[in-house]
């Protein structure tokens, strides 16, 4: 470049004008400045003169380079009568010039604001291209390795609480158990006063005894009617019989007394006949009432039997009150159903307690895990499938178990108060799907694990 304009003087000549138009117009306030920064420039583009000088002398063109040290120097004069906007431009185009043939001397370059021109280097936008090529590989092969599996942080763990409760009401007598404490089964809990209730024990056999006495009674009363009636009904026949001899005998009298000529007896021979006859055929009569009552020697006899089956009921329903009263008096004493830990105690000692009121909770010691997966995770999920559980609480404990079963229901849907989808407006939700998972192994031995601790489940589809 430098070379070019040594060879057109003429480009010398027409800058020279535009400058001697524009050199007596200094801004005001910045005549100081002007000086300075062109005493700058001055030298600055001497010493890019004698460069432009000494690289055309190295190429053997003597003359060419004399006329542009010549012009370099003329410019430098030219320039400090000219403003600052003007002479920046071109001690910037001169700057680029030179450091496009001379790339070495760059690094000692300055533009007309003091600082150092160095060019872009495109290292940070390799460095960001291959970060992002390698973070596109990197989701590429997580997409692929976890391609068969689902994974929520919805998950808690889950277990059995028995709360206990009083099936009789009175007064704590000993309480054997505190906060946390770990129990077995058939352990001794609460003891609730029994004297209320070893009176109830009494009443109920008394009642037993009396029930039994009476039942005794009456199968004595059916030995005697399946002997007294049969008997009985004898008895009427015979006197049906009898009564009817009578009747025989009366009749004949009658017959005589009224077959003989009145004055071969007498009016009251008649009449005695009659009255006997009379008598005897009423005493057929009653004796034939007699014997068709005695005749229901059956019937007799299945009453006494239906007596002696109320009294069996009867002492079945005491002996049934005296069970329900041991019972009661067993119910004093509240044991462990099972091993576990007490939980959510609510009872002190002495204390009044009423039938049915919660006193504390036995939590066992099976642990599983219930997962609300979405819906749109059960796509490929079966009873089964392998499952790594982590612990929010213990993060070195890796449980592992499997799937155990799907709830057929989503968990709005059995709720308390479920969803009305066909009112209002419908806005569809992501559904989510209770799935418990049983542990297998990895389970602490050193500590429980509580109910409810916040655990992420990852289920490995087949």
């Amino acid at each position: 470049m430098s070379e070019s304009l040594a060879q057109t003087p003429g480009v010398h000549d027409k800058l020279r004008g535009e400058y001697s138009e524009t050199a007596g117009r200094p801004r005001g306030g910045d005549e100081q400045s002007h000086s300075k920064g062109n005493q700058d420039r001055s030298g600055h583009d001497d010493r890019d003169g004698v460069r432009d000088a000494s690289s055309q002398h190295d190429d053997g063109k003597d003359d060419a380079a004399e006329e542009s040290a010549k012009d370099g120097s003329e410019g430098s004069g030219r320039h400090d009568e000219q403003n600052g906007d003007g002479k920046d431009g071109n001690a910037k185009d001169r700057d680029a010039e030179d450091s496009n043939e001379h790339s070495d001397d760059n690094s000692g370059n300055k533009d007309g604001d003091g600082e150092e021109k160095k060019p872009r280097s495109r290292k940070p936008l390799y460095i960001l291209g291959a970060l992002v090529l390698l973070l596109i590989v990197a989701g590429g092969i997580w997409a692929f390795l976890t391609r068969n599996q689902v994974t929520t942080d919805d998950a808690y763990t889950d277990g059995n609480a028995i709360t206990i409760a009083p099936k009789v009401s009175g007064y704590v007598v000993k309480l054997a158990v505190n906060d946390n404490t770990h129990v077995h089964k058939g352990d001794l809990l609460v003891v609730i006063d029994k004297r209320d209730y070893i009176a109830q024990v009494d009443q109920a056999k008394a009642a037993l005894g009396l029930a039994q006495a009476q039942l005794q009674a009456a199968q004595v009363q059916l030995d005697i009617a399946r002997v007294q009636y049969p008997a009985q009904y004898q008895q009427a026949k015979a006197q049906v019989k009898s009564a009817q001899a009578n009747l025989t005998q009366a009749q004949a009298a009658y017959d005589r007394q009224h077959s003989v000529d009145v004055r071969a007896t007498s009016q009251q021979n008649i009449d005695a006949a009659n009255a006997q006859q009379q008598n005897a055929s009423a005493s057929v009569q009653q004796a034939r009432a007699q014997l068709q009552t005695a005749s229901l020697v059956p019937q007799q006899i299945r009453q006494a039997e239906a007596s002696v089956a109320e009294r069996q009921q009867q002492v079945e329903q005491a002996r049934a009150q005296l069970e329900q009263a041991e019972l009661n008096l067993s119910y004093c004493e509240i044991r462990a159903p099972s091993d576990g830990w007490i939980t959510r105690r609510n009872v002190q000692y002495g204390s009044f307690l009423q039938a049915g009121t919660s006193l504390f909770s036995v939590v066992t010691p099976q642990v599983w895990v219930t997962a609300n997966f979405k819906e749109s995770q059960l796509t490929r999920m079966r009873p089964g499938d392998e499952v790594k559980v982590g612990v929010d609480a213990y993060p070195d404990l890796e449980l592992h178990g499997h799937v155990d079963s799907i709830q057929l229901g989503s968990g709005s849907r059995f709720s308390a108060f479920p969803a009305e989808n066909a009112t209002g407006n419908f806005v569809k939700i992501v559904q989510r799907v209770p799935v418990k998972i049983l542990i297998d192994s990895g389970m602490p031995t050193d500590h429980p694990l509580p109910y409810g601790l916040s655990v992420t489940p990852k289920v490995y589809l087949k």
